[in-house]
């Protein structure tokens, strides 16, 4: 990977690399500053120190892309911190990765808490002496870390997937076998926060190939600015989580996007009705619903679109997901992990090249996340993705909801039992709840219940906002004077879900 994106900095020195809030940056532009970030890891930062910390905020800057290359070069793996979540969020990171140096794009006073973290050390990407481009391909292993990603916890304390450069090549091995032809001049659009594994392929992709990233501009709202880049930029490849169609819909009878070449979809369940008027938008696109859990390093199973063959391949007007890429093994089991017989719904489980080595410092969790189970007389090591599904007679994979409280807004894996966690903390209630409901543009957004919290609800929200990222707050709190029960004794959600209506 890093010998094919050296190539590139070299073969397409004077092609644009990145489009940044209206401005062009070449290949030799960030191969300058990538340099200089790894000539002060290779001065000031021991090489025994593995994971070095980048802030990245959601409309990211040239020093913060380049940068990750500046670390890679370096031998290092990146940890992106996304500045905008909650100290204790980023004290979590910073503790479960090691972090001992964290580089910053620019300093606010959100940045400059990172500081007061014992033994973590910032360093400003814009202070950084100036120096000749110097990008080596580093002695590295198929085990080395090249990104460590952070998903939601059920205790409060997130999930760190560390993922290797083995995973990473089985991914772009499977991923340009499913028979992409990218060139130098093709334009990719990277909608997604760079804490999030979609962004990867977004930026990643179009490097290996000497082509541009078009980032979403920081000014105006996100889902307008995202029709007009693909519009007045002709866009040919974007990966996008299906939430974004549900914002573009109103606009579908205006939108004909004749250059995109490439439409992809991953992050949330894509709805067939979606599609088959979006595709009207592409008329030249080809359509890929891609599946994937951070854990198998961004997405490892493939369906393309078929309009003749849409009805039949959905369920519950979910679009199927394919079957597995090049490296990965696909099965569904029962609840004792027993694999279940063709056309029975059960849990996907996943493993192959792409599925990562286990949480950062979770042995607890990986126990209950991962097993083994003998396959063609070999042992196979996989991960439980707590999505239901099953296998049609054309052996692709039917996607049929989650197995648990899990859910995914626009792309953001959430545990509801993280926002009870909180919400329990911070009122002191012992009974709260958190319902996930979609509005009229199947858009999920998350309710809380507190039984008969009697403090004021306004101080209570502006608490949670001090322990949860933006995305996992509720659209909603209210307190009830006493939860409904089912037969079980067990909180009745299908109530407090009716209860949304009324």
């Amino acid at each position: 990977m890093l010998e094919n994106i050296k190539n590139s900095f070299t073969n397409f020195s004077t092609n644009n690399a990145f489009f940044i809030d209206d401005v062009f940056y070449s290949y030799n532009d960030v191969a300058l500053i990538a340099s200089k970030i790894k000539n002060y890891i290779d001065i000031n930062i021991p090489k025994n120190q593995k994971l070095i910390g980048l802030t990245t905020y959601e409309f990211a800057d040239i020093n913060t892309y380049a940068a990750i290359f500046g670390i890679l070069f370096s031998g290092k793996g990146v940890v992106p911190i996304n500045p905008d979540n909650p100290m204790n969020r980023q004290k979590s990171v910073v503790g479960l990765a090691d972090l001992k140096n964290i580089f910053i794009s620019k300093h606010d006073s959100v940045v400059d808490q990172l500081a007061t973290i014992d033994d973590v050390q910032l360093c400003d990407i814009s202070s950084l002496k100036e120096t000749e481009i110097n990008l080596v391909v580093p002695s590295i292993t198929d085990e080395d870390t090249v990104y460590v990603l952070f998903t939601s916890g059920s205790t409060g304390i997130p999930k760190g997937v560390p993922l290797s450069y083995k995973n990473f090549k089985s991914f772009f091995d499977g991923y340009f076998e499913l028979g992409y032809e990218f060139t130098e001049n093709d334009r990719f659009l990277q909608t997604s926060d760079l804490t999030f594994d979609l962004s990867i392929m977004s930026f990643l992709a179009p490097l290996l190939k000497g082509a541009c990233c078009y980032t979403i501009p920081s000014k105006g709202v996100k889902f307008t600015n995202i029709y007009s880049m693909l519009e007045e930029h002709e866009i040919t490849t974007a990966l996008m989580v299906p939430s974004v169609l549900s914002y573009l819909r109103p606009y579908f009878e205006d939108i004909c996007l004749e250059k995109m070449r490439y439409s992809l979809f991953c992050g949330e369940a894509l709805y067939l009705d979606l599609v088959k008027e979006w595709s009207k938008c592409v008329p030249n696109a080809l359509i890929q619903n891609v599946y994937g859990p951070t854990e198998v390093t961004i997405f490892c199973l493939s369906y393309n679109y078929n309009p003749k063959l849409a009805d039949e391949k959905s369920s519950n007007g979910v679009i199927c997901i394919g079957k597995p890429m090049k490296h990965t093994k696909s099965i569904i089991v029962d609840d004792n992990l027993q694999i279940v017989a063709k056309g029975e719904k059960g849990e996907l489980c996943l493993a192959g090249g792409q599925l990562t080595s286990g949480y950062l410092k979770n042995e607890e969790r990986n126990k209950n996340a991962f097993f083994e189970i003998e396959i063609d007389s070999a042992k196979e090591r996989f991960y439980k993705t707590g999505d239901i599904a099953y296998i049609d007679d054309d052996n692709d994979f039917m996607y049929n909801g989650r197995k648990d409280y899990q859910i995914k807004i626009h792309g953001y894996r959430i545990e509801l039992s993280e926002v009870e966690h909180f919400a329990r903390e911070l009122s002191g209630c012992t009974q709260v709840a958190a319902i996930a409901k979609g509005n009229r543009v199947d858009i999920l957004a998350i309710h809380l219940f507190l039984e008969n919290y009697t403090e004021d609800l306004s101080e209570f929200k502006m608490l949670l906002k001090s322990k949860l990222p933006y995305y996992m707050m509720p659209e909603t709190i209210r307190t009830i004077a006493k939860f409904p029960l089912n037969v079980n004794g067990k909180i009745d959600r299908k109530t407090l879900l009716n209860l949304l209506t009324n």
